[in-house]
């Protein structure tokens, strides 16, 4: 079992060489892309959101 565990671990070294990890620009500009794209879709949802509670209400009455 210890064997087994510490092949697993060497392997698992030896991947994580294989990667290619982004620079801190890289890591900063797709941080921003997912900020504002999780901003828009938040407002997005949102405004349907307040839109089909409007209508719902009006059915409603």
């Amino acid at each position: 079992m210890k064997e087994k565990i510490r092949t697993y671990l060497t392997e698992v070294r030896m991947e994580l060489t294989k990667v290619t990890w982004p620079t801190k620009q890289q890591l900063r500009l797709t941080t921003i892309v997912v900020i504002v794209f999780m901003i828009v879709a938040g407002t997005y949802i949102g405004i349907i959101d307040i839109i089909f509670s409007k209508v719902i209400s009006l059915i409603l009455r």
